[in-house]
């Protein structure tokens, strides 16, 4: 049996919203792990959202599904929201195939989408402090 070495997925902090971007499908320890390290983080100091990026991610199988499914949970029962983006069709469709709910968990097409649902912005969106104007889509 080989035993795979431990990989910490990187966790980014943009304001109150913790980054999670998944480079590909962590294996069973690792997938456990990052459950860990975001209630402790979400636990720590004032986070109001996750967002978890999978558009590397190529194929979903139902312990990593139901993995995010309890990210989402804990993170709700903190008063966090979970946002997952970048969803390939391929995902998309085998999560439904598997009949995974994903009770709590939001979806969004990217990051940027992503962080403007928990109603943050992204670093390279953010309004000029003297124009005092949005520049997310859709916002005059």
């Amino acid at each position: 049996m080989t035993l795979r070495p431990a990989v910490s997925v990187p966790v980014l902090e943009l304001g109150e919203v913790l980054l999670v971007t998944l480079r590909e499908a962590p294996y069973d320890g690792a997938a456990e792990q990052l459950q860990d390290d975001l209630a402790h983080r979400i636990a720590r100091r004032p986070v109001t959202g996750v967002v978890i990026d999978i558009s590397a991610v190529e194929i979903v199988d139902s312990f990593l599904g139901r993995v995010l499914a309890e990210i989402a949970a804990g993170a709700h029962l903190m008063a966090a929201r979970t946002v997952v983006t970048g969803m390939r069709p391929a995902v998309a469709i085998t999560l439904v195939e598997l009949g995974l709910i994903l009770p709590g968990l939001r979806t969004a097409l990217d990051v940027d989408s992503a962080l403007a649902l928990l109603g943050a912005s992204s670093p390279a969106r953010s309004p000029h402090p003297q124009e005092g104007v949005s520049c997310l889509p859709g916002s005059a």
